[in-house]
């Protein structure tokens, strides 16, 4: 008869065999993986007994892992699958060009094109022989656009473009300057037209009185296509058709130098958002500081220690208990590894702040890895894991005399509370009063955290009773014995305070997110610059936000909420919910006269909300989790703050890199449709010609893209403010620049065309027959207006009222090279093209005019920015962005979406980044199309995105008297906003006699006994709403 450890025995091995070797199937792990605590352990004791059991069917060592074997791990991934987050699947080439092809400016494009090729096809009633010239018009206008659907493409636009939110701020603005150049360009072409039949209607049946003739109707059709060719070709010239390309270069070149500067941008459009950043939210440790932590100062004993003391200063028992408490209760993958070079500072492999710690016991001539060899990590009885919430981690261990032992570490304010003992200057138990707590935290603690010191607690429990319930959380971690407060410095880095300098100069304000205590958060802040001595601004502690932003029902209220960031600076012991939240208002607020365009750091999973709501997010490189990383725009490479401002430095270009573009093509469209405008209606023909004008276009088109969009970026960037939402692309002063120098252009382009013959003393150009050869009066006309745009291009370079305009030039090679290239194949094409480009040889006279004509450019740019802007009233902008109420109005449907994500996830699951950009498009018809549906629906979803903080996980809970957030008296002025002071360390049935005066708060239990702490050391740096 089989006893049962053999029946089970069996069992196992039957299971085994059936399940690919292994007791636990992948649904089996998965399903086991969603269950929490209690749950999870009936689940673990019902079915596999325990946790080592468990181990024991996965054939794997709870201490040392899997055993590295390449055939057991083999047969690991068959079953259980590969250990990776799977990459995204890549978009198909035909995704990428309809895409592409959704851009406004290829769109009305597109649309010429059609008409272009219908036209084509067109053939009327004998005309058979139809002139060459006819063919010329068609090539020029092949890329073209007629503006017919321009109207309801727009209407379709208006309804469709903004909900989408990968549709960015500089998108936008092109978008809307794409319709308003297509409408201009309408109008002209609408009216060429109608001059072309007037004069061709006035001429025939009015002038020469010729009657119409039945016979003669397929003629007067074949002149008025003619007439809606010439028209379509004016409609042609005026589409900035090179802008998707300007944008496409800009955005790529600055990809690839951004990479240089610790920038990998993961999304194109976050690239140029990043240049009108408002406002950036960013962690400290690691970011702002260089997250190599150690041990500087400690309290033992009742003695407080500036340098870490000798071991012989320290009693035996005292030395013994901080060793052992730090190396226990520390995860054993944290060490201090050999420095990699010699002379070298030695390696932080794990948790900087264990490693911080485990620094100290070396320094105290200790082994940790002794310790660790005697209490291997299986002998650990019950470890309490740091968490968020918890903020201290706990081990309990056997002690040989049968009982337990526990040993926590974590925030100073949260162990002391739970500390009703403390070890004396002779290592002997002492009580701990809450008297002597508060004399501690003002001697001690709170100095400590003014020097910018993290102050973490170290403290031990003895259990010599029977063993008590594991589970109960509260009542084991309570009556602890304080060993001693350590006090560890985070250096800032050095470079910090120059790069948010530069952040404040450009109008960018700079926020810290961060979970240390709200002294240690606001000395670093001072140090790297985010607060200065003097300043209006806040300082809060999580619990504090969360307080004074919420209703009754803990639902986050927007009003609120506006009546705080604008004055946060530091939000200190946060959580990543409260990073979201902050984030979300911010964006969310409609404070101000612009919408805040909001970048956000992160590194650990649950920074993935924050990450993904954020308008630009941040991933760390070095320290952040693959999730973060997954949710986030750009990732760090170094960790580094002053990355940030160096993306800030390249979005800004990106923005003038375009805006420089802009003003050079819109120069040349402006010249180009007045003169083929002119030349249609006065002589009939255009003085350039088909191929001379796909020149033009090649040069403002692609070249000019490459050129201007390739410019480096420089510091003056970041000596104004962003341009914001709202701001055009095209500013006054580009639109002077772009009308001054086409006033240039054409009066030379017409004195040229009507009256350079005499000048050249050459036969004139116009009205030539149908075939003749290339004159030298049109070759001139066209040499010159290329040269004009060669040398204008040297004046697009500076968008700003700038007079230098060589400045950093030769930094740009880039430039250089097109400039030149160009130029030598204006020569090639003059001299050498012949018949195809309608050019005939000049002479060495006429090339030095025209040269002399075109340089004329530079000298007429420095006369244009000599006049003020501000003195000419009659210039307006273009390209606006989208209106606050828009943004608003739009993004409603899809906040909703949002919420419900929030409700259902919680924040502990990525966002992703919806569907792509045609799924978009799909969704927002179907939204338009059913907007009864959406209001129905729109008073269930209308409560905020953070009504998933009332869940019961998320309630806040007060350890002590809670005091009001907004004076009753005072609530009706905005002005006057009371906030409850960081009160340090309550226990649960008293009130503190002194608070943490932070941001000039003051506490309900202070007012009422009136007492002043103005003598604070912390005084000089007190905020306020």
């Amino acid at each position: 008869m089989t006893n049962p450890a053999e029946h089970a025995l069996v069992a196992n091995s039957m299971v085994d065999s059936r399940e690919g070797d292994f007791g636990c199937t992948v649904m089996d792990l998965r399903k086991l993986m969603e269950l929490r605590s209690n749950d999870a352990m009936n689940q673990i004791s019902s079915r596999y007994g325990d946790v080592l059991n468990i181990c024991s069917r996965l054939k794997t060592s709870p201490v040392e892992g899997l055993s590295g074997n390449p055939a057991d791990l083999e047969k690991r991934r068959q079953v259980f699958g590969q250990n990776f987050i799977p990459p995204k699947k890549s978009k198909t080439f035909l995704e990428l060009v309809w895409e592409a092809l959704q851009d406004v400016t290829l769109i009305i494009l597109e649309i010429a094109a059609i008409i272009s090729l219908v036209l084509s096809f067109y053939r009327p009633p004998g005309g058979e022989n139809e002139p060459k010239t006819q063919d010329g018009v068609a090539l020029e206008i092949q890329p073209l656009n007629s503006q017919e659907g321009v109207d309801s493409e727009e209407k379709e636009k208006k309804a469709a473009k903004m909900p989408k939110k990968e549709k960015s701020v500089l998108q936008g603005k092109l978008t809307r300057l794409a319709v308003q150049i297509g409408k201009a360009g309408l109008i002209m072409s609408a009216v060429t037209v109608l001059i072309l039949i007037l004069y061709f209607v006035i001429d025939n049946f009015v002038v020469k009185q010729r009657p119409w003739l039945a016979e003669c109707t397929p003629i007067y059709i074949q002149y008025f296509v003619k007439f809606f060719i010439i028209g379509v070709t004016v409609l042609v010239v005026a589409v900035p058709e090179g802008l998707p390309l300007a944008v496409t270069i800009s955005l790529a070149y600055s990809v690839k130098k951004m990479m240089k500067d610790n920038n990998l941008v993961r999304h194109l459009d976050a690239c140029e958002t990043m240049g009108n950043a408002t406002a950036i939210c960013s962690d400290k440790t690691g970011t702002l500081t260089m997250n190599r932590m150690t041990v500087v100062q400690a309290y033992i004993g009742g003695t407080r220690y500036h340098q870490i003391p000798s071991p012989d200063v320290l009693p035996p028992k005292v030395l013994d208990l901080i060793v052992n408490g730090i190396s226990i209760n520390s995860a054993y993958t944290s060490k201090i590894m050999p420095p990699e070079k010699e002379g070298g500072q030695p390696r932080q492999v794990g948790n900087k702040t264990e490693c911080a710690l485990l620094g100290l016991v070396t320094d105290l001539k200790q082994d940790y890895h002794a310790v660790r060899s005697e209490v291997p990590e299986e002998k650990l009885y019950k470890v309490y894991t740091f968490n968020s919430v918890r903020k201290s981690m706990s081990t309990v261990i056997r002690t040989p005399s049968g009982g337990f032992r526990m040993y926590s570490k974590g925030a100073s304010e949260i162990i002391l509370r739970k500390c009703n003992r403390i070890l004396n200057k002779e290592g002997e138990v002492v009580p701990f009063k809450s008297k002597d707590r508060d004399d501690m935290v003002r001697t001690v603690i709170e100095p400590m955290a003014c020097e910018g010191l993290r102050t973490i607690c170290v403290a031990y429990r003895d259990f010599n009773d029977a063993e008590p319930v594991w589970d109960n959380e509260n009542e084991i971690l309570t009556e602890l014995t304080c060993i001693a407060v350590l006090g560890i410095e985070d250096p800032v880095r050095p470079e910090v305070p120059e790069a948010i300098a530069k952040c404040k100069r450009a109008g960018i304000t700079v926020r810290m997110v961060t979970g240390d205590n709200i002294n240690t958060a606001r000395a670093i802040a001072t140090k790297c610059g985010i607060l200065t001595p003097g300043d209006d601004f806040l300082c809060l502690e999580g619990k504090e936000f969360n307080r004074l932003i919420r209703n009754e029902k803990g639902e986050v209220e927007q009003d609120k909420l506006d009546k705080i960031w604008p004055k946060l600076r530091v939000l200190a012991r946060s959580s990543p919910t409260d990073k979201h939240t902050l984030v979300k208002g911010i964006i969310d607020s409609t404070v101000g006269e612009q919408r805040q365009v909001v970048a956000v750091t992160g590194d650990g999973t649950n920074d993935g909300p924050a990450l993904k709501k954020a308008d630009v997010g941040f991933a760390m490189g070095i320290a952040g989790t693959d999730v973060a990383k997954e949710a986030s725009d750009i990732i760090l490479t170094d960790d580094n703050f002053t990355s940030i401002v160096k993306a800030v430095m390249w979005g800004r270009n990106v923005y003038d890199s375009i805006s420089k573009f802009l003003q050079f093509q819109l120069t040349v469209n402006v010249v180009a449709v007045i003169v083929a405008f002119t030349g249609a209606c006065i002589t009939q023909d255009s003085p350039l010609k088909a191929v001379q004008m796909l020149w033009v276009n090649l040069i403002m088109d692609t070249f000019a893209s490459l050129a201007l969009a390739t410019e480096p970026p420089t510091d003056s960037l970041l000596k104004r403010r962003p341009y914001g939402r709202n701001k055009p692309l095209i500013s006054r002063t580009m639109m002077k620049n772009i009308l001054g120098h086409a006033v240039y252009q054409l009066t030379v382009i017409f004195l040229l065309v009507f009256a350079g013959e005499k000048f050249f003393d050459i036969d004139s150009g116009r009205n030539a027959p149908l075939h003749s050869p290339p004159s030298q009066h049109y070759t001139i006309v066209f040499n010159t207006f290329v040269l004009m745009q060669l040398f204008n291009e040297i004046n697009s370079r500076k968008i700003h009222g700038e007079r230098n305009v060589f400045a950093g030039i030769f930094r740009n090679v880039i430039f250089c090279c097109v400039v030149l290239g160009t130029f030598i194949s204006q020569i090639l094409i003059v001299e050498f093209g012949g018949k195809p480009f309608s050019c005939t040889g000049l002479t060495l006279c006429q090339w030095f005019w025209c040269l002399f004509i075109g340089i004329g450019e530079l000298l007429w740019g420095q006369l244009i920015s000599a006049i003020p802007t501000q003195s000419l009233k009659f210039l307006k902008e273009a390209g606006h962005g989208t209106a606050k109420e828009e943004i608003t109005k739009d993004a409603e449907g899809l906040d909703e979406i949002d919420h419900a994500e929030m409700e259902l996830r919680r924040g502990q699951i990525l966002w992703f980044r919806g569907l792509n950009r045609i799924q978009t498009q799909i969704k927002v018809v179907r939204a338009f199309h059913s907007s009864l549906h959406e209001n129905i629906m729109k008073s269930s979803n209308q409560n905020s995105i953070h009504n998933f903080m009332t869940h019961p996980e998320f309630a806040i809970e007060e350890e002590g008297p809670r005091t009001p957030v907004l004076d009753e008296q005072e609530e009706g002025n905005p002005e006057k906003v009371f906030t409850s002071g960081t009160r340090v360390f309550p226990t649960d049935d008293e009130v503190t006699p002194y608070a943490n005066k932070n941001n000039n708060a003051v506490d309900c239990s202070q007012v009422q006994m009136g007492a002043s702490h103005s003598d604070s050391p912390l005084h000089s740096l007190e905020t306020s709403v």
